[in-house]
């Protein structure tokens, strides 16, 4: 499948904002959803549904192969060893807190610590700060460079003998860059340390080979890579999640019950207690197929190149200022424009029927790294195009006039 009229697969891309043709820029947000999942969630509803595992009926039967189907999906997506390590949940946020809740509470004591970054999303920030007020870890910031980012060395001096878990985001939500996961890994595990990777921004731009990697925990999100909401994954090399005790109880979970005990299920199942997201992960799989015909290498050359080409526009118009480094940003580009507050730059953008975000993007410590109280932020995914990208800067200049006025 090529990205040529790949606008025609998403419905909703087909309308118009006061009285202008939607240009979606809030894709780091949620992303659009095509025909085929939306079409898989309808099939599920219609003739499939019936919940899984427990039953013997033809429906239940058709439900669970579907659920299971999906969960193999994600498996041979990530290049994990086996589909038992692949938890789904509600999305990238309860993956890091499943994480966070049942291993990291077992394994930390006082005087322990736990590396992460500021860039961090509030999803893979506060968990941490959590865990550490529980159990008296210390928690140790990678510190960041003038443009946001971190360097290597900076990594290597942080992450100590004393470090039990280090914590980071394979790409920002705000700047944009990839963060050098591998070799954080490789630096984490030196000092016995394991490592849990937020991968929200980075699966629906990229390939992603947990194996490769060598992560310990890579969380991520179905809404943002064409799939719904409310479905995530976790994944988790086999042996710390067998060693993880389950946060949630009740039907699906256990293996065995009595009136003041009970035995769990083998992984994942033991993660998953009642009814799980079935019609979620059905469109998860359906999403995954979506992205692998089109191709993760030609999705990330498209928004890499999309992206570069808005920066070279938005260098263009005097005030600009945006955030992070020049080069190497997947899909979005966070900025202000003068002193137009970012919800005011939103709102009149609105009308141009360009669709953007501005406020703090759950990174309130990166926002007062750059003393900004709020920044607007443009992301761009496959469907989006240069005539999109034109539009906004458009917009952008009549914006610019208007508070001129």
């Amino acid at each position: 499948m090529k990205l040529i009229n790949i606008r025609k697969q998403f419905p909703i891309l087909n309308q118009e904002i006061y009285g202008h043709p939607l240009v979606y820029l809030d894709n780091a947000a949620s992303t659009q959803k095509p025909l085929q999942v939306i079409e898989s969630l309808q099939q599920y509803y219609e003739q499939d549904n019936a919940n899984v595992h427990r039953g013997v009926h033809t429906l239940s039967s058709r439900a669970t192969d579907a659920y299971e189907g999906a969960r193999k999906k994600v498996a041979n997506f990530l290049n994990a060893k086996t589909e038992k390590e692949v938890t789904f949940t509600r999305g990238t946020t309860s993956s890091i807190n499943l994480v966070a809740s049942s291993y990291a509470r077992a394994v930390c004591n006082e005087g322990d610590e736990i590396v992460i970054s500021a860039m961090e999303h509030h999803s893979n920030l506060l968990p941490w700060q959590q865990v550490a007020k529980a159990t008296k870890a210390k928690l140790k910031y990678i510190p960041l460079q003038n443009d946001g980012t971190f360097s290597i060395g900076d990594v290597e001096k942080t992450i100590t003998d004393h470090t039990k878990i280090v914590a980071i985001s394979h790409v920002s939500n705000v700047l944009g860059i990839a963060n050098p996961v591998k070799q954080i890994a490789a630096i984490a595990h030196k000092h016995g340390a394991i490592i849990i990777v937020d991968g929200a921004q980075s699966v629906p731009h990229m390939k992603v080979d947990v194996q490769d990697l060598n992560c310990d925990f890579y969380a991520f999100s179905g809404h943002k890579m064409c799939g719904p909401t409310g479905i995530g994954v976790l994944y988790g090399k086999k042996q710390l999640l067998e060693q993880m005790e389950p946060i949630e109880f009740g039907g699906e979970m256990i293996n065995h019950v009595d009136l003041y005990d009970a035995s769990w299920k083998e992984l994942p199942w033991k993660f998953e207690g009642g009814t799980p997201i079935i019609a979620g992960a059905i469109g998860l799989g359906t999403a995954i197929d979506f992205l692998k015909a089109i191709g993760l290498d030609t999705i990330e050359k498209h928004d890499k190149q999309l992206t570069s080409y808005a920066v070279e526009r938005m260098k263009q118009i005097e005030d600009v200022r945006m955030y992070g480094p020049d080069d190497g940003r997947f899909g979005l580009v966070t900025f202000n424009l003068g002193k137009v507050h970012p919800h005011d730059l939103a709102t009149v953008l609105d009308t141009y029927g360009i669709a953007i975000r501005a406020g703090h993007h759950c990174c309130q410590p990166l926002m007062l790294h750059f003393e900004a109280s709020a920044t607007a932020r443009a992301s761009f995914y496959l469907y989006n195009t240069e005539e999109d990208v034109d539009r906004f800067i458009l917009a952008l200049e009549k914006t610019k006039e208007f508070f001129k006025k």
